[in-house]
């Protein structure tokens, strides 16, 4: 498997990354040990979790995966959580606040057990409008120094909000992020407007999460059944951003699972393989997170680590997923004045 930086730090970790918010729930813990088995056994080195992951219960598994395994295996993982979200019922159990941050991440860490001495990269899971940023930027590298934490990242922020946290980061002299988790995929591009730009000009790495849109790139839905059965959709067609009535009336989800199934008919592979494959090529993608029920699933999609996509199939996605923003600022007329000629002025 590839190895890329993490960001702008010199941290190596795989393309790919194991996701684990099925840990403990979708997948009990003998499940999620053979995932992590066969994980490493692939090449894979960045597992990801987080202290909200079935109540902490996901790190708990991760935490004595690693205490059961020899060294030589569980030195290659490099692993990251996140705190933000409501960990208990008080009005300080959830935020960016110092009070908050601290608890959780010597919550994490108790979780995580013996085999984990500091966390590699700890992620902040959402902005918080209530919080001043100072605060939680001086908590994070107060963790930093503590060697409870080796990096820190984002998710889930928009663009502005990259741009403001690290200005401010170097302003104060603390650890700045290295990357940032946004929703990523074929179906969702609107993070190529603003949050890629950011991130690139930021020199974070991108660690897209659903890569596979809720599992509407693998195939699995069709236009005249609503599905059923023991998927995520199966089992709630109503289910968050993926929902099936919501994206199914889009003429242009079908043009993007159309083009993803030609793509894996030329390429003699799954239509997840493709999708993947077009995603960690992406500028700024450093690690494409991998969140599987079964180790079947997982294996299937650590396919896409051998696959290079040709041109023409790249072109093909682009076009049949192109979110068509407005012309100005965004669109053909906006974008060609992002960048010009060194030899320019006005014809004569």
């Amino acid at each position: 498997m590839e190895t890329r930086l993490l960001g702008a730090s010199g941290c190596a970790v795989s393309a790919f990354t194991l996701g684990t918010m099925t840990f403990g729930k979708e997948t009990d813990e003998a499940g999620a040990h053979e995932q992590l088995d066969a994980f490493v056994e692939a090449g894979g080195t960045l597992v990801d979790t987080a202290d909200v992951y079935n109540d902490g219960v996901s790190e708990e598994v991760v935490g004595r995966w690693m205490a059961d395994r020899p060294d030589d295996v569980t030195d290659r993982v490099v692993l990251a959580t996140k705190g933000r979200f409501p960990t208990g019922p008080g009005a300080n159990d959830v935020g960016l606040s110092r009070r908050h941050l601290t608890r959780a991440i010597d919550a994490s860490l108790r979780r995580l057990g013996s085999g984990v001495d500091a966390i590699d990269l700890y992620q902040v899971h959402a902005w918080d409008p209530l919080t001043p940023l100072e605060e939680t930027l001086r908590t994070l590298d107060d963790a930093v120094r503590a060697g409870k934490v080796r990096y820190v990242g984002l998710s889930n922020f928009t663009g502005w909000q990259v741009q403001k946290v690290v200005a401010l980061a170097r302003q104060l002299g603390t650890a700045v992020p290295v990357t940032l988790q946004p929703q990523y995929n074929l179906l969702a591009r609107g993070v190529e407007l603003e949050v890629v730009p950011s991130c690139l000009d930021a020199g974070l790495g991108l660690l897209p999460w659903s890569p596979l849109g809720g599992g509407w790139l693998t195939g699995k839905y069709t236009r005249d059944q609503r599905p059923t059965g023991s998927t995520r959709l199966g089992e709630n067609p109503d289910r968050g951003m993926e929902a099936y009535g919501k994206r199914s009336s889009q003429q242009r989800t079908w043009d993007v699972v159309d083009a993803v199934q030609q793509v894996a008919q030329q390429r003699g592979t799954s239509m997840a393989a493709v999708a993947l494959a077009w995603l960690v090529a992406r500028p700024s993608v450093t690690s494409v997170i991998l969140g599987a029920r079964t180790t079947e699933q997982l294996r299937e999609n650590l396919g896409a680590a051998d696959l290079r996509l040709e041109p023409a199939q790249v072109e093909a996605l682009d076009a049949a997923s192109d979110p068509a923003p407005d012309d100005y600022p965004y669109g053909p007329a906006g974008s060609a004045q992002r960048s010009r000629p060194v030899t320019g002025g006005r014809a004569s």
